[in-house]
């Protein structure tokens, strides 16, 4: 006889249509925040209307939450802080593989009125300085930095670039020091906003560079913002959860911390033979005093949004009872979107809103990041489209009429439609996977019992 597993359950209530009564537990959360809002000096409702592209939305989440995670869930509504400034736009537009990204991301974003509508407020970044990468960074890397920032000449000093990895993944570029002080100014910015107190979730879609190390630039990253934002937020909160939803595995973020307690990383990504960086296997659990605190869910081509929330979900939960994090940063990375250059997973904007959706509920301090995506459309689609999820607004689906409203052709919508390719992330593997997880995360509880 064929028993039926949790995961298999767990996919058939991902299949249904969201029930009523998740719509009025939600819909009650929306009023009870909108009355605790509109009374806050930080912002008041009474007073803004709300963009005819945006309507106050309950949770797109696709399935009833079981009753014994409604508890940690939080109302719809945020307070938000969206990193922005001119020149943080104008120096990031100038990163090689993601040229331009950075303006087509905030356009969108504003085209939609997100950045007028309610509990959000946009904070610039703070002056990044030589001193914020060193907390990181080696000082010849920096040095090297700094000293190619008035470089023109990509040709000149190739050996000593190549040393520290500004050759072909990551070639440098006039200001290169330059951007990399703004997008590590910007992310400090975020954590400056959720240690403040004053904000929920605080944004900067210019960060997420996860591949950056110590002394290296790799994977197109020139400056690892998440490491140094993690060690900053350690100062103020116990127990740091980082949660990297690239299409590639966080390597050099999770090796920074593979050695400490103090913060868990988890990185959902693609491993398959001869796929960057090649590292990230279910087996991959950290070491010493950090053992166990590092979770790897790796993952096969053709992935579709049920599958992959439902992973994400699961094993997000059990992370959270098992780690009790204090606050989260989650890498957003959309290379992991159909249409993407790199062809390999099949999520659209509904898979990794749903999962962002799901973390936010902790109701805990978090930090939301950029990373990949180099179809830049889609990219600005999801970044926007997640900038509405923390707000808990439900947006419209035609794209407004903007500078670049013609890069979002034929269709002009605000939505993605999967493709038709095979998912190769069969049952039983995802299922042995994530009972790896489990397994490794009792270790957790026994390190909290111990202390």
């Amino acid at each position: 006889m064929h028993h039926v597993s949790w995961f298999e359950l767990l996919m058939e209530k991902c299949e249904q249509s969201t029930t009523k009564d998740h719509q009025e537990r939600d819909e009650g959360n929306l009023q009870r925040g909108v009355k605790r809002l509109a009374s806050s000096p930080v912002t008041n409702l009474r007073e803004k209307e709300v963009p005819t592209a945006i309507t106050p939305a309950v949770s797109k989440v696709k399935e009833k939450i079981p009753t014994d995670q409604v508890a940690q869930f939080a109302p719809t509504l945020r307070r938000v802080a969206y990193i922005w400034s001119p020149q943080l736009i104008d120096l990031c537009n100038l990163l090689p593989r993601v040229f331009h990204r950075a303006s087509r991301v905030h356009t969108l974003i504003e085209a939609y009125g997100l950045l007028t509508y309610g509990p959000i407020t946009v904070l610039p970044p703070i002056e990044g300085g030589k001193e914020h990468l060193l907390t990181f960074h080696s000082q010849e890397y920096v040095d090297l930095l700094e000293f190619l920032n008035e470089e023109e000449d990509s040709e000149k000093w190739m050996e000593k670039k190549e040393e520290f990895g500004i050759s072909c993944d990551c070639p440098s570029f006039p200001r290169i020091f330059e951007v990399a002080k703004m997008i590590v100014g910007a992310s400090l910015s975020g954590v400056q906003a959720l240690t403040s107190k004053e904000y929920q979730v605080a944004i900067n879609w210019t960060g997420g560079w996860h591949h950056s190390r110590r002394d290296e630039a790799a994977g197109f990253c020139y400056v690892n913002d998440i490491v140094i934002s993690l060690l900053k937020l350690t100062e103020s909160f116990k127990r740091v959860l980082y949660i990297d939803l690239d299409l590639h595995h966080g390597d050099a973020v999770q090796d920074a911390f593979a050695h400490t307690s103090r913060i868990m990383t988890v990185s959902f990504h693609k491993y398959s033979p001869g796929f960057y960086p090649g590292t990230g296997s279910v087996e991959d659990v950290g070491f010493g005093r950090g053992r166990y605190h590092c979770v790897n869910v790796p993952l096969e081509d053709g992935i579709t949004d049920v599958v992959f929330y439902t992973v994400v979900k699961r094993v997000m939960f059990e992370v959270q009872k098992a780690y009790q994090p204090s606050a989260v940063v989650i890498q957003c990375g959309a290379d992991c979107l159909v249409g993407d250059p790199m062809n390999s997973f099949n999520l659209t904007l509904k898979g990794i809103g749903n999962c962002v959706d799901f973390i936010l509920r902790w109701n805990l301090p978090t930090l939301l990041l950029g990373g990949g995506g180099y179809h830049t459309p889609n990219t600005a689609r999801c970044w926007t489209q997640l900038t509405a999820v923390a707000l808990g607004v439900r947006l419209k689906s035609e794209i407004p009429d903007h500078q670049f409203f013609l890069e979002y052709g034929p269709d002009y919508q605000l939505e993605i439609t999967p493709s038709n390719r095979p998912d190769l992330n069969m049952k039983d593997c995802l299922r042995t996977t994530v009972q790896t997880v489990f397994n490794n995360l009792q270790h957790i509880e026994t390190v909290f019992t111990d202390k």
